[in-house]
């Protein structure tokens, strides 16, 4: 995705059905091109009368995003929380086998946080199935090093701050929208939790722990 406005659809990093049988090609395609599109297109339509705001980020808009103009707080919110949160979704999966593992680093503070992997997975589970309606679910890096889970509404994200308990660093996140895994697993959203831990890109994900701890 362009850094600034007008913001563009930023490629699929794998094919369309490289997440199969996890994520069928047709639900990639939906909503990559039709749902993530949309989101862009209409952040570039919110932010074109606000030339003052042309040459901010995505990251910089989240952050600032309680200082917005009232008119364009939740447009912002909304479509550049879509277009952020997306594009960090698409590059924290890899086909399967192809993810790797959690970090030393990322295994030790995992342990640290929660007890283990396995526990790890059932609080970021339970927070998945146990966001009402449509929204996200964050593994984030705390400013004091520590690991936490939390999710959030609709498009918002760890950047928005003033949002609640979300206000780390997100270094993973699964999209818990029904466009999502609708296709593929219906009203089942446990088991499209459980099927997606197999295309977690670990590679990715500990690399962005150690980007964060080194802010």
């Amino acid at each position: 995705m362009s850094n600034h406005y007008p913001f563009t659809l930023p490629p699929l990093p794998y094919a369309e059905n490289a997440l199969e049988p996890v994520i069928d090609a047709r639900t990639m395609n939906i909503h990559h091109t039709k749902h993530h599109n949309a989101y862009v297109t209409n952040l570039n339509a919110a932010l074109e009368p606000h030339a003052d705001l042309h040459g901010l980020s995505l990251d910089e808009l989240s952050r600032r995003i309680a200082s917005l103009p009232d008119g364009l707080r939740n447009p912002v919110r909304n479509n550049g929380g879509g277009a952020w949160n997306h594009t960090m979704f698409w590059s924290l999966m890899a086909a399967p086998g192809t993810g790797g593992q959690p970090s030393d680093a990322l295994a030790k503070a995992i342990n640290a946080a929660f007890g283990s992997m396995d526990d790890f997975k059932k609080k970021f589970a339970a927070a998945g199935t146990g966001r009402f309606g449509s929204g996200w679910v964050w593994l984030c890096a705390m400013p004091n090093g520590s690991l936490a889970v939390c999710s959030t509404p609709n498009q918002d994200n760890p950047l928005m701050a003033g949002l609640g308990d979300c206000e780390g660093t997100p270094i993973l996140c699964l999209d818990v929208w029904e466009h999502a895994y609708y296709l593929n697993y219906q009203n089942r959203r446990p088991d499209y939790i459980t099927a997606w831990w197999g295309v977690v890109n670990w590679n990715e994900v500990s690399r962005r722990f150690d980007a964060a701890g080194k802010r």
